[in-house]
């Protein structure tokens, strides 16, 4: 079994050997793909903005200098989507028609339209390619689908079998699924079974910053903030990303201590800021969330939930956006979205809890109480504090 710190200094060694051989002049399109997949695992394992560039500097390269070739475009769309961009995700593969036929170019678009609320589609898409082949990412997927309609216990099922089809050597994969069971189990109050998930994953793969942050999640839910605490200052010294910065941020005002709170929760914010200056769009939620939530400047939150919505229309956009109009005391409009991500079907207790609380500003305390019970039916544990995992 290996550990994250081996495998991230397995992958760095990698990458040394292959950029090495390309400073002697030996590089050619297959070393320069190699390459380039390399440092997307590194940027896989670091989740940092700076190590994704790399990646996609070289990717970019290729595509100038061999054309556009299948595998490069399919990487491409990869880092493409991780960071929202989804309509340059539509352009790699109008470059490729094929790579739209492949198996694992249609998962892509259904990933697509499932961002894009396009929900049946997706389903339709996901169902078919298991019928063709059960593969363990479009498993995951359809279970993803499952676990946000209201079918959490299909969803466990969908992971474990995902789980049955890896190798021993794909320990990387199988703790990402234990952590999407961990936040699946959490999503329903199941804080016993999301720890029990959590340490398989922390077994799986020693040493991965992502178990910690799924075990502060569920610290939390516990209702232990110190420890929680304590241990996402952890996380945060190992991956100094601003989204962490955030919740720690968060945790710290929850535990009394606002001036530390304050520095870190503007840290996160400037990070995010620079992000966008930078034409980044993946921290417009992280940002209308900040300012809905944190820093009180729900105007600001409004704008940033807006500019989400308009990327990617989907139950979780629509709600943040409902969200920030009610903190911008914008109730009529916030009501508008967030009938609208409720008629995605999708059964959620933190949407059903804006539900709540729109429905109730806006004059209806029965529907507002309707929702807030629906909410508490699905995660008991919902008033304690919430850490996105």
């Amino acid at each position: 079994m290996i550990s994250y710190d081996e495998e991230l200094a397995k992958t760095r060694n990698d990458l040394r050997t292959l950029t090495s051989g390309l400073s002697r002049g030996l590089g050619n399109v297959v070393e320069r793909v190699r390459l380039a997949y390399r440092q997307f695992h590194l940027a896989s394992l670091t989740e940092l903005e700076a190590d994704y560039q790399v990646a996609q500097q070289t990717v970019s390269e290729l595509i100038g200098d061999f054309g556009p070739q299948e595998d490069v475009l399919l990487l491409q769309a990869n880092i493409d989507g991780r960071f929202h961009r989804l309509d340059r995700v539509k352009q790699m593969f109008a470059m490729s028609p094929q790579l739209a036929q492949r198996h694992c170019g249609r998962a892509i678009l259904a990933d697509i339209d499932f961002q894009e609320g396009r929900y049946q589609r997706a389903l339709d898409t996901f169902q078919g390619l298991i019928e063709e082949e059960r593969t363990w990412d479009v498993l995951a997927r359809l279970a993803h689908w499952n676990g946000k309609m209201g079918e959490p216990a299909a969803a466990d099922r969908l992971y474990a079998e995902a789980e049955s089809e890896l190798t021993a050597k794909e320990m990387r994969s199988f703790t990402w699924l234990e952590l999407q069971r961990a936040a699946l189990a959490l999503s329903r109050g199941q804080l016993r079974r999301s720890r029990q998930h959590c340490e398989r994953a922390a077994a799986a793969f020693p040493g991965y910053w992502r178990v910690d942050h799924c075990m502060v999640a569920v610290l939390a839910a516990e209702g232990d903030l110190l420890a929680a605490e304590s241990l996402l200052r952890g996380v945060v010294m190992r991956a100094p990303r601003p989204e962490l910065m955030q919740a720690l941020g968060e945790l710290l005002a929850a535990n009394g201590k606002p001036g530390e709170s304050a520095q870190w929760l503007e840290r996160a914010a400037s990070a995010f800021l620079t992000s966008v200056k930078n034409g980044g769009v993946h921290y417009y939620h992280h940002l209308a969330d900040l300012y809905a939530d944190s820093l009180d400047r729900p105007e600001e939150a409004v704008h940033w939930a807006r500019l989400d919505v308009a990327l990617r229309s989907n139950f979780t956009t629509q709600s943040a956006l409902a969200w920030a109009l009610y903190q911008n005391a914008q109730i009529q409009e916030g009501v508008k979205w967030i009938e609208m991500a409720l008629a995605s079907g999708v059964q959620d207790a933190s949407v059903f809890g804006t539900a709540a609380e729109l429905f109730r500003a806006a004059g209806d305390a029965e529907l507002g109480h309707q929702y807030e019970r629906l909410a508490t039916r699905i995660n008991p544990s919902g008033k304690q504090f919430h850490l996105h995992i």
